[in-house]
């Protein structure tokens, strides 16, 4: 009935909205609607009646397929707490906060980094058992696995590590607020704020309307490689005595991009599949997005381990 009334709600506002635009073209003046990049009352209105259908079967799709297993649950129910998080992000890591470090040390934190990376390794393990458990233990299809909507303990214990995965990366946002308080703004790419703002969103996504089934394979492989990432991370916390025993750390790159890589398969084939019962237009953007998240690690790879060998080594001969 919730949804419904919410339906019904947004379409009404739609419709006064289209309706009422439509009355503003109608009075204006003939000699004046003709500086009006619009032709004609008739396309303005077939236009505004094709948006309507447009919005219409947008509403359709965000009301009818919310999940209402996880609607109650935390920073679940509206992206409104979600947007006012990444906004703040956004803000402190690109203005208040390098104007608040501009005339200061760059702080240490070395404490605080061993805490919080080691807390993600504990946290990203919960998350593969889970993800493992609730699906990925081969229970689930690789080819296709439509989302299970039903209170099954299996299904509720996958929604449950896709809402875990949601809470995973919105504190990971952290390892931004670390490099702006240790100045090091080298680390603050576009790479890396478009990873960490867009992570959130596909997640919360994810929670809202489909938690479970075929898209849970990338938080899966994910967590997996943020086990190795934090656990690199913890080791260089410890200092120089141990990071020049890192020397794997291009490897944590390679291992991005094998992921994206799986991901833009595995959601990519779904395209020509007509009898699978999973949202084509979301199978879309997820492979539009592991494609995008593939060129750009692929860049910062070869920007920062080919390119930079083959200078070190071209003025090494120069010598």
């Amino acid at each position: 009935m919730c949804c419904k009334n919410l339906k019904r709600k947004t379409s009404l506002w739609f419709t006064m909205f289209i309706e009422r635009a439509k009355g503003v073209i109608s009075n204006i003046p003939i000699n004046k609607q003709k500086s009006l990049p619009i032709m004609s009352a008739s396309i303005v209105s077939l236009r505004m009646n094709t948006s309507t259908a447009m919005v219409d079967r947008m509403v359709n799709f965000f009301v009818e397929h919310e999940d209402l297993r996880t609607k109650s649950w935390f920073l679940s129910n509206s992206p409104a707490p979600l947007l006012m998080i990444l906004i703040s992000y956004l803000y402190f890591c690109l203005s208040a906060g390098p104007r608040y470090m501009r005339d200061r040390k760059p702080y240490e934190l070395k404490t605080t980094l061993l805490i919080y990376n080691a807390l993600q390794v504990v946290f990203s393990w919960i998350l593969l058992y889970e993800g493992y458990k609730g699906g990925w233990d081969g229970y689930y299809n690789l080819k296709c696995q439509p989302v299970s909507y039903t209170t099954d303990p299996r299904a509720m214990r996958m929604a449950r590590a896709v809402w875990l995965y949601y809470i995973a990366k919105l504190t990971e946002l952290l390892d931004t607020v670390f490099f702006v308080l240790r100045k090091k703004e080298r680390q603050i790419s576009f790479l890396h704020l478009y990873h960490h703002t867009m992570m959130p969103i596909c997640a919360f996504i994810g929670v809202k309307y489909f938690a479970g089934g075929h898209v849970t394979l990338l938080g899966f492989i994910n967590s997996f490689i943020h086990i190795v990432m934090y656990t690199y991370y913890l080791l260089a916390a410890l200092g120089p005595q141990v990071q020049k025993y890192l020397w794997w750390k291009k490897y944590l790159t390679i291992m991005q991009i094998i992921q994206f890589l799986i991901i833009f398969v595995h959601t990519g084939q779904l395209q020509f599949q007509p009898n699978c019962n999973i949202s084509k237009f979301i199978a879309g953007l997820l492979t539009f997005n592991s494609a995008l998240f593939t060129y750009m690690f692929s860049s910062f790879y070869m920007r920062n381990y080919i390119k930079n060998k083959y200078q070190i080594n071209a003025s090494t001969k120069t010598k």
